[in-house]
């Protein structure tokens, strides 16, 4: 990996348009209705910590796929 790509991965990436903080904006409110849902629906334990580690994850990678693109 180059330092260019390392640069571009850690570096943060602010929304340049509207569009791109709507996108951001739609994607953590889609997470934390599910995160909700979730929390609601599960029972307390290993599993369901595990569960919303996971959509915090799918959260930050999906905001990533939306901020790093060129």
């Amino acid at each position: 990996m180059d330092a260019a790509e390392l640069a571009h991965r850690f570096n943060y990436h602010p929304p340049q348009t509207p569009a791109v903080a709507r996108a951001h904006a739609a994607v953590r409110e889609q997470c934390t209705q599910l995160a909700g849902f979730l929390d609601s629906t599960l029972p307390e334990g290993r599993e369901k910590a595990l569960a919303v580690t996971k959509l915090e994850e799918v959260m930050l990678w999906a905001n990533a796929a939306i901020s790093r693109q060129p």
